[in-house]
């Protein structure tokens, strides 16, 4: 909302001294948030003055382009008295008009310095402005033509123009809808300073009566009331008053025609939405109601709209005329010949007027107002108000009738402890106080202990006590609330979960990678290149009602897009290879529709069961993406590029630091290359994951390096599995014997099986296993492979014999022997 301060000193006197900063800050204190000063006067420097237009001479040019050689009489302002000549290229003026004139020296906004220059022949000492030039409008239509008692020439444009006037602009809250109109803003600002105000919309208004524009309501819930009068003899050709199309320009908004801008000047001066009609265009009585099924209506801004049943329509007997205080209907606007104008001024059910404003994609200033709920009580003033100015400069008469149909809504009374505002904000406010803020903000107050209050009609947001709290507060001032820190409660430290979960985090920093966050959703197109099948179970998301972006409606299934997406980007501005990682939750789908109650009870047992059973399960999951080089080449020797080794060493090292040992077996999952996938499960326990090297036309499609590596982990599941207490390895000081094994195996066969089996067959003793080796040829019979693991034994109280590590070595081998058929080298 942008309010010029001339017009707000008209409603308030200010007192002497008042600047536009300390007035700004005070509105502000009082909720209504500041959102810019504007001070045109700030912009311009120089001698900006009123000139007389004395001869005008059309020169055509080469290129077509045809301008005007003129002589403006400046008065003194130039230091000589003589006229000033002037090159102007607008031709909407002529011969004797004043008009507004920026002289060498002058700076105009931009910043556009103005000298005297040779242009198209002739020296031109000065400009003839236009509003555009002078920042008082975005659109160039020619330049300012001043009314003839503007002034005399050589005084001061300034003032004539109002670009001395200061304009406020406010940030105006939802539940503020009354601040959207001078009288709000100037009866915040007559709190604010303790001082009168004069209510534009105090007006002895015409009562309804039997010879006004017949009416009928037939949906007294949307419109409550519905206020015509009726100006005849309307000049359409008359000019909007400079003060009208100045203050319309200041508040945003484009003067159109004397009409329209009166319309628009009533809205912004008491925030009540007026629609005029073209009378001559009506026919018979005028009425609301709600559209019927197949209904259309042509609205002003030309686009053909199929109607609702829900929305609140204007009629006359041949049909819809209107969206009732959205819009109105292109049939019956008013025009360039349009001579008599039904005024009209309704109050419209905000929620109805919010849904169809939603519904038909239609923003406008009268709808804006009308969906936050405006003064129901000002539609005769309002009406009166526009009447007034349509005969006043527009040379009409008022007929004498006036239709007032309906009655404003009642507010209901708030009972109200008046110690409560002291107890909610800490501050002293005496119970005397209190009542005389709430009667200062517009409330009528009655009682003692409690108080009975109702709320002002221009307040609709007003509707229980702690609303009145909030006015109490804001006005005796939200900066004498003491500042009071509350009292901290003993902790309780981390949760296991959640120092499993730093565990992870420090673990994988240490190994190189670098955590990331991304955004939670997915699209089909995305999941089409992770190379997921149709029934994959991962394609059945949970799609979001308003998404940020229509390609990715969803919540994702899985960690992996935002991790490639990521990757790829960094590999994109040269980064020679990336090691990423993210913990975050995924959303499985398959969730029933949440159930909607009303907001007038809290919900029940079985609510808050149906509530929950509809939220979808949401699994903390861990993703891993590694691309392009591991370790940097150097003089130390070749670096080595990431691949699926590296993704299985990491998730086994998250095993070990939650104490949970994993097993990984083949498996064929996407987006993984159906070779080089290795599904992870904890021993003896469920899969919480897959790792290994991406599909080659995946980490194509992602733009990531050949032979990239990911790996996606469930940690709740890994969690759950972990032990109550995670435990340091026992370190025993007796040395260790060494013991290394070949076996011939089915090269099919998981290398994961043979180490499980030497475990088990090893005993106590074995401290750990590895896979050193992996051999196919000669003399390996084909379809099998040989594999060599390092064992290590150990007693934590002893140093083993050797016949103890023998017998422990040769019960691994057996034992492999049994279990997987294999065969000692």
């Amino acid at each position: 909302m942008k309010a010029p301060v001339s017009w707000i000193r008209e409603l308030v006197d200010l007192p002497t001294g008042t600047t536009t900063a300390d007035l700004a800050a005070r509105l502000t204190a009082l909720g209504l948030k500041l959102e810019a000063v504007e001070s045109p006067a700030e912009q311009i420097t120089g001698p900006l003055v009123v000139g007389r237009v004395l001869t005008r001479e059309p020169e055509p040019q080469k290129n077509g382009k045809t301008i005007n050689w003129c002589t403006v009489d400046v008065g003194d302002a130039n230091g000589t008295g003589e006229p000033q000549g002037i090159v102007c290229g607008a031709h909407n003026f002529d011969v004797g008009d004043l008009v507004v004139v920026v002289l060498p020296g002058g700076v105009l906004p931009g910043p556009f310095p103005i000298s005297a220059r040779k242009t198209y022949g002739h020296v031109s000492a000065g400009m003839i402005c236009s509003a555009a030039e002078l920042g008082l409008s975005s659109e160039a239509d020619g330049i300012i033509v001043l009314p003839a008692d503007a002034g005399r020439p050589g005084d001061e444009a300034m003032g004539v123009l109002g670009l001395d006037d200061d304009v406020i602009e406010f940030e105006i809250n939802p539940d503020r809808a009354y601040a959207l109109s001078l009288r709000g803003v100037a009866r915040e600002a007559a709190l604010a300073y303790d001082v009168p105000l004069r209510d534009p919309a105090e007006r002895d208004a015409p009562t309804a009566d039997d010879a006004g524009w017949p009416v009928r309501v037939e949906d007294p819930e949307g419109c409550p009331v519905f206020v015509t009068r009726l100006v005849s003899g309307f000049d359409p050709t008359a000019p909007t008053p400079d003060f009208i199309a100045r203050r319309v320009t200041q508040a945003g908004m484009r003067p159109i025609s004397l009409a329209v801008d009166v319309t628009n000047y009533v809205m912004l001066e008491l925030g009540r939405p007026i629609h005029g009609y073209d009378a001559d265009t009506l026919t018979g009585t005028v009425g609301v109601r709600r559209a019927a099924p197949g209904e259309r209506l042509t609205t002003l801004d030309g686009t053909d709209r199929a109607l609702d049943p829900e929305d609140l329509v204007v009629v006359d007997d041949s049909g819809v005329i209107g969206l009732g205080g959205v819009m109105g209907g292109q049939a019956t606007e008013i025009s360039a010949s349009t001579t008599r104008v039904l005024v009209e001024s309704a109050h419209w059910d905000a929620r109805s007027m919010f849904r169809t404003g939603r519904r038909q994609r239609i923003t406008s200033e009268a709808g804006k107002r009308n969906e936050r709920g405006v003064d129901p009580t000002i539609c005769e003033a309002a009406a009166d108000r526009v009447v007034e100015l349509l005969v006043t400069h527009g040379g009409g008469s008022a007929e004498p009738g006036a239709t007032v149909v309906g009655t404003a809504p009642a507010r209901e009374a708030i009972t109200l402890d008046p110690d409560l505002p002291a107890r909610v904000s800490g501050i002293e406010i005496p119970a005397a106080r209190t009542v005389e803020v709430l009667r200062a903000v517009g409330c009528r107050v009655d009682g003692d202990r409690p108080l009975t209050v109702v709320p002002p009609p221009w307040r609709p947001d007003v509707t229980d006590p702690f609303d009145l709290v909030e006015e109490v507060v804001r006005v005796v001032g939200y900066d004498r609330v003491p500042a009071v820190l509350p009292t901290p409660v003993g902790g309780r430290g981390l949760t296991r979960v959640q120092r499993l979960r730093r565990r992870v985090g420090r673990s994988l920093a240490g190994a190189g990678c670098v955590e990331v966050v991304s955004f939670p959703f997915v699209g089909d197109a995305t999941l089409d290149l992770l190379g997921l099948e149709a029934d994959d179970e991962r394609r059945r998301t949970v799609r979001l009602a308003n998404p940020l972006s229509a390609e990715d409606p969803a919540y994702t299934t899985t960690l992996l897009p935002g991790l490639l997406r990521a990757a790829a980007r960094n590999l994109g501005r040269g980064a020679p290879g990336v090691s990423l990682f993210e913990v975050a939750t995924v959303v499985r789908g398959g969730s029933s529709p949440a159930p909607i109650y009303g907001v007038d009870h809290a919900p029940g047992e079985v609510e808050l069961k149906e509530l929950f059973a509809a939220v979808p399960d949401q699994p903390q999951h861990l993703g891993l993406v590694l691309t392009g080089e591991r370790e940097r080449a150097g003089w130390w020797g070749p670096g080595t590029t990431a691949g699926w080794s590296d993704a299985l060493a990491l998730v086994r090292r998250l095993g070990d630091e939650v104490g949970v040992r994993l097993v990984t077996r083949a498996a064929t999952r996407a987006p993984w290359h159906p070779g080089r996938c290795a599904e992870v499960a904890v021993d003896g326990g469920p899969v919480v994951g897959f790792a290994g090297e991406l599909h080659p036309r995946v980490a194509a499609a992602f733009g990531l390096a050949p032979r990239s590596a990911a790996a996606e982990i469930d940690l709740d599941a890994l969690f759950a599995a972990a032990p109550i207490a995670v435990r340091g390895p026992t370190v025993s000081s007796f040395p260790v014997a060494k013991e290394d094994v070949a076996l011939v195996v089915d090269a099919d066969l998981p290398a994961a099986r043979v180490e499980t089996a030497l475990r088990e067959g090893a005993g106590d003793l074995l401290e750990s296993v590895r896979l050193f080796d992996r051999y196919v040829g000669a003399p390996i019979e084909e379809g099998r492979v040989s594999l060599a693991f390092a064992l290590r034994f150990r007693a934590p109280d002893r140093t083993l014999t050797d016949e103890e590590v023998a017998a422990a070595r040769d019960a691994a081998v057996a034992a492999a022997v049994e279990r997987c058929g294999a065969t000692q080298r």
